[in-house]
């Protein structure tokens, strides 16, 4: 079954006009890190790569294409963890920073800390070299109009936020059987200047264990603090479900105990994968043996607040 790459674009509702781009962007990152893993490169380098792809697609609400803070300003999240030894590095409220997720892996590299946040992971960026770029240059005018929309006092700040492009993530299991996880997010629309949420936090916005797997969420991200969703899926995986199984239980109680609405990626030491969400879409995308898979609507539909049912892409 190995290897295995898995990546998300986020869950929600994706605008209908935007659907088959974003299908296509995270088919495009699945591929990206496949061919990482096919030629020998770690389950780290594949998941860090494809996140980066889709950091880089304005598409996605992560780098370029990042939501925007009540203010009109991008602040950043993203987190890699490493199931062989459980080293992690994330990094929250970022800003004027392309790629977040290289800055996480360089604080799990250089450092002996988890997470820098804010001005302090700037400094600690230029430190490694990596470039300062435009805030501007992060900011499209999707996001831009976004962002007014949900100023209005009459605005329909539930639909504005379901409209909105998701967190991006991947899991990966490489030839030595190795698994890994990564995350990273512009955050939630028109939220509170340094707001974090869940992609920082190792256990909520994922989590990577050789001895049972790797998972990278997406969703409400209080929600997904408040049930450590992540580390949630892989107690039930060590009691012995799968990643589909244990990826439904713990969206259920989710939903159940918070009403979280969120999807996950998921894969075991062995390869065996799952893409689950309970929101109404999550543009997914897995390789194994050559072979894509990918989707955006459920294909058994789970616990939620929606009852239609369409599709893949």
């Amino acid at each position: 079954m190995l290897p295995v790459v898995v990546v998300h674009g986020g869950a929600g509702q994706i605008p209908n006009e935007r659907a088959e781009a974003s299908c296509a962007g995270v088919r495009e990152a699945a591929r990206k890190g496949y061919e990482i893993l096919m030629s020998g490169g770690s389950a780290m380098d594949a998941v860090v790569e494809a996140v980066a792809m889709m950091e880089n697609n304005p598409l996605y609400n992560a780098g370029r294409g990042s939501v925007l803070n009540w203010k009109g300003e991008v602040e950043m999240d993203a987190l890699v963890m490493d199931g062989c030894t459980l080293a992690c590095g994330a990094v929250s409220a970022v800003r004027r920073v392309a790629n977040p997720i290289y800055l996480a892996r360089l604080v799990m590299d250089k450092t002996s800390h988890v997470c820098l946040t804010g001005e302090g992971a700037f400094k600690f960026a230029r430190a490694m070299g990596i470039p300062e770029v435009p805030e501007e240059s992060l900011i499209t005018e999707y996001a831009r109009k976004r962002w007014k929309d949900n100023l209005n006092p009459e605005a329909d700040h539930v639909q504005n936020q379901m409209g909105k492009m998701g967190t991006v993530g991947a899991v990966a299991v490489d030839m030595q059987g190795n698994v890994t996880a990564a995350t990273s997010t512009g955050g939630m629309l028109n939220k509170m200047e340094g707001r974090v949420g869940d992609t920082p936090c190792v256990g909520c916005g994922g989590y990577a264990d050789n001895q049972f797997g790797a998972v990278s969420p997406t969703g409400h991200g209080e929600a997904i603090m408040k049930v450590t969703l992540s580390r949630l899926i892989l107690f039930y995986m060590e009691q012995g479900k799968s990643p589909e199984e244990a990826s439904d239980m713990a969206l259920t109680f989710m939903l159940e105990r918070v009403s979280g609405l969120g999807g996950v990626v998921v894969v075991n030491p062995k390869g065996t994968w799952a893409a689950r969400f309970n929101s109404k879409q999550m543009a997914w995308a897995a390789v194994q043996q050559e072979k894509l898979h990918h989707g955006l609507y459920q294909e058994r539909i789970l616990p939620s607040l929606y009852s239609s049912h369409q599709a893949d892409c």
